[in-house]
């Protein structure tokens, strides 16, 4: 148990010291334009390529259609299961508040705002801010509350090969710049440990059965 918290309050602390230094990264003028160079590599003059355009369209249905089995997966694998409402809801409410938090705390435009010569939006009509990404926070998040529930690699991998290619959307089709997406990722993963260990920790008899069915 001692090995376990120690893990975790380093995990958060590694999580929180990286958001802390995407923010910093993305004030500095030196690392600004290195993460607008960067992302004029990867966002092209017609980011129309269909496979991106569905990566990034995925992340809102994807997160619900995967939320809405698993909330269906505990229910019906084991009545011990059924009560797991403060997960579910937590998963998906802690970061989405954190997320949105964040953009208005850093207001930091878009990249094609900043950079209307450079940056070429596939939809220019996204007005929120930048830092960090959204889709991207809520992609890894969902990935990573896949990764935590079932411990399989035929599910982890896949999960979290989506949820990269979200971020990576987000970059081609210019709306954020890498470090927001990296943030993002940071955001979606730390939340979805952080809820888990609330979980456990606020409801230690909940030992749900839903990893040993995949078993």
């Amino acid at each position: 148990m001692f090995l376990y918290l120690y893990g975790m309050k380093y995990f958060f602390a590694r999580a929180s010291l990286f958001l802390f230094q995407c923010f910093i990264f993305c004030t500095k003028i030196d690392a600004q334009n290195a993460d607008i160079n960067l992302l004029k590599q990867i966002n092209p003059p017609v980011p129309d390529a269909w496979f991106w355009k569905m990566s990034s369209g995925s992340a809102y249905p994807a997160t619900i259609a995967i939320q809405g089995g698993l909330m269906a997966f505990d229910y019906f694998n084991d009545p011990e299961n059924r009560g797991r409402l403060f997960l579910h809801a937590g998963e998906k409410l802690v970061i989405v508040v954190l997320t949105e938090g964040i953009k208005l705390a850093v207001n930091r435009p878009r990249p094609y705002i900043s950079y209307p010569a450079d940056i070429h939006p596939y939809d220019a009509s996204e007005t929120g801010k930048s830092f960090p990404s959204a889709h991207t926070s809520l992609a890894f998040n969902t990935a990573a509350s896949l990764a935590i529930r079932f411990h399989k690699w035929y599910i982890t991998v896949p999960a979290y090969a989506w949820a990269t290619s979200v971020g990576y959307s987000r970059l081609y089709l210019g709306e954020h710049y890498p470090s927001d997406v990296l943030a993002g990722a940071a955001l979606g993963i730390g939340s979805a440990y952080l809820v888990n260990w609330l979980d456990n920790k606020l409801w230690p008899r909940k030992k749900t059965k839903a990893v040993n069915a995949m078993k």
